[in-house]
């Protein structure tokens, strides 16, 4: 046979294997070191990337350190643990690492192949600040990378180490008055790590969009009035998550509490050694049975909320009525059978708060989620639930349902997301194939029901006084 013959020969029969190959292991380098992800279904990932030290030890109730450079090439191809707490047995959003202290990690999806700068969405879990993780199958960014933008999601401090104070914590001041807001430090931390680094990933640092349900979303709220974050983020997204009432919530009021739970301890609050001593506590010690029942359930306080410091984190309404806030852009709405009904502060505090913005010129898109799987539909049902919604705006619902998801859950879960990653890419969530969402804004109150008609409605919200 001709060489030239041969050659032909040999092309044709590599020819479907180089068209088959696997795209090649994807890595990066950051300020901490070299990192090696994996590839999903057309998804690049990282998982499990600290941003922060361990905050365990010396550095338990200290706001976040910045990482220590690693050696060699770091896996990130896992989830790192959740942050400490009782083990969640909601079936909302289970957690899918056991939970642990050591837990500043974040993670990044992107679309594979991607050539330009990618808008980036950065989320924040809910769970009352005591539950919640990034590691629930349901707030996987994967099926929203697919529509062309970057997912981030990161690990925040809950429960007493996420807000916890003490004399002894004040006087040490490690931090230089960085204190009792640990969680919210957190935040703020991932924020400007994604502002470093995200680059580096193929994303945009000057188009980030913050977004978090319930206590996500009032952190959104936190994170909107900080003094802390300004230039960190474009667009905020906030859902069934109103302003946190922090006018009362000062660092005097933590203390007591902090040193009520110390004392439980047998940890008097005058007590020399009482700072090592509560660092030596085991952190399910710290826990102590710290749930969402536990928060309502009476008797002494012995965990306290975030707290207005005026540094850290500012009263919302406050702020927002006194215009000190970062404006920009903010899509906002609750669930239909929100808690608390339709006069409560998820579904009346969102309608409130977009009031509130447009009345300060911010560009405010209002809806409500009104939409119940058909398999989860029964004759007590009233309408769409607390956090029922993020497996549709994340576009995950198959996940969620599994073989009981029916085309219409599919349907509105690209509604939703759509809605959503149109909102992440140009701070508008209207899009090609979707029903006109109209700003909020005019006299009517403007709102989009998702989940009406199996689709998508924008009418006068009903509820509107």
């Amino acid at each position: 046979m001709p060489i030239f013959s041969r050659a032909l020969l040999i092309a044709a029969i590599l020819a479907p294997a180089a068209a088959t190959a696997k795209p090649s292991v994807p890595e990066v380098t950051i300020a901490g070191g070299a990192l090696r992800g994996v590839n999903e279904d057309d998804v690049v990932v990282f998982k499990g990337i600290p941003f922060a030290q361990p905050p365990v030890g010396a550095l338990r109730w200290r706001a976040p350190q910045p990482v220590a450079p690693w050696q060699g090439v770091r896996d990130a191809s896992r989830y790192g643990h959740d942050c400490m707490q009782l083990p969640f047995p909601s079936d909302a959003a289970p957690l899918g690492t056991p939970p642990a202290e050591d837990c500043l990690f974040l993670n990044v999806w992107k679309p594979q192949g991607a050539k330009t700068k990618l808008p980036v969405m950065v989320w924040i879990y809910g769970g009352g600040f005591v539950n919640g993780g990034s590691s629930p199958p349901t707030y996987s960014g994967a099926a929203l990378a697919k529509q062309g933008i970057m997912v981030v999601s990161f690990n925040y401090r809950i429960g007493r180490f996420g807000t916890f104070a003490h004399p002894a914590l004040t006087k040490a001041d490690a931090d230089k008055g960085l204190l009792a807001n640990y969680g919210y430090m957190d935040q703020i931390a991932a924020l400007k790590w994604v502002q470093a680094n995200i680059a580096v990933f193929g994303g945009d640092p000057a188009n980030v969009t913050i977004i978090g349900e319930s206590a996500g979303g009032m952190s959104v709220h936190a994170l909107l009035t900080s003094p802390m974050t300004r230039g960190l983020f474009q667009k905020a997204v906030i859902q069934s998550g109103g302003p946190m009432p922090m006018g009362d919530a000062t660092l005097t009021g933590a203390e007591a509490v902090g040193a009520a739970f110390a004392a439980k301890k047998g940890i008097a609050a005058n007590d020399p050694a009482a700072l090592t001593k509560l660092r030596a506590l085991s952190a399910d010690d710290i826990v102590d049975g710290l749930n969402l029942a536990a928060l309502f359930g009476g008797g002494a306080r012995t965990h306290s909320a975030p707290i207005a410091d005026g540094r850290i984190a500012r009263d919302s309404l406050s702020a927002y009525q006194g215009g000190q806030f970062n404006k920009v852009p903010v899509m906002i709405g609750a669930t239909s059978d929100d808690i608390g009904g339709p006069t409560g502060p998820m579904v009346a505090g969102a309608r409130d708060m977009a009031d509130q913005f447009v009345a300060q010129d911010i560009p405010t898109w209002y809806y409500r989620f009104s939409y119940v799987a058909q398999s989860a539909r029964t004759a007590a049902t009233k309408g769409a639930g607390h956090a029922s919604e993020i497996p549709y705006f994340f576009d995950t619902v198959g996940v969620k349902y599994g073989a009981e998801t029916t085309p219409v859950d599919r349907h509105i879960g690209r509604i939703a997301s759509a809605y959503l990653v149109n909102f992440v890419k140009q701070g508008d969530p209207n899009g090609d194939g979707l029903p006109t969402w109209r700003g909020y804004g005019a006299a009517d109150h403007p709102m989009l029901d998702l989940g009406a008609g199996d689709g998508a409605v924008l009418a006068p919200d009903p509820w509107a006084k």
